[in-house]
């Protein structure tokens, strides 16, 4: 059975683990995943600061994704990951309409993000429009910045 609910602080390691795994599995290697460990860390006080929901299957944690209000109009699609044994099987198009229902709840305007670049095409799939882009950490590499309005 499938269900999305509010995830509660002690899932954080089950979803910095889906965080990690999921990174991963685009190719990034172990050192960059290392070095990334930190902002890859879903913590007890970031779930109980953040929206935060969980997929699960069968009672197991498969996928996340979490969310803040940057403003009355705006949120922030901060996470969505989901353990890569479980890719592309349509969970994560879930989610996302889970999160374009409730915002559009919320009466919010537009929903923006930072995609990782491989998952860019899945974004625009919904409608999300790049409007900028920032620079990493690494030189040259840059995350395209998008945005859907609501």
């Amino acid at each position: 059975m499938l269900k999305i609910i509010k995830a509660n602080p002690d899932d954080d390691k089950i979803l910095t683990e889906i965080t990690k795994k999921s990174k991963a599995h685009w190719g990034y290697s172990d050192e960059q995943i290392e070095k990334w460990s930190q902002d890859l860390t879903i913590t007890k006080d970031y779930i109980k600061k953040s929206k935060v929901y969980k997929l699960s299957l069968n009672n197991t944690i498969i996928a996340y994704y979490s969310y803040l209000n940057i403003n009355k109009n705006t949120v922030k699609l901060d996470n969505l990951f989901v353990v890569p044994e479980e890719m592309r099987k349509g969970y994560g198009k879930t989610l996302m309409n889970d999160l374009i229902n409730k915002t559009k709840k919320e009466k919010t305007a537009k929903i923006i993000l930072e995609a990782d670049p491989n998952a860019e095409k899945f974004y625009e799939g919904f409608g999300f429009l790049k409007i900028n882009q920032i620079e990493t950490s690494i030189k040259n590499r840059f995350l395209p910045v998008m945005e859907l309005k609501l």
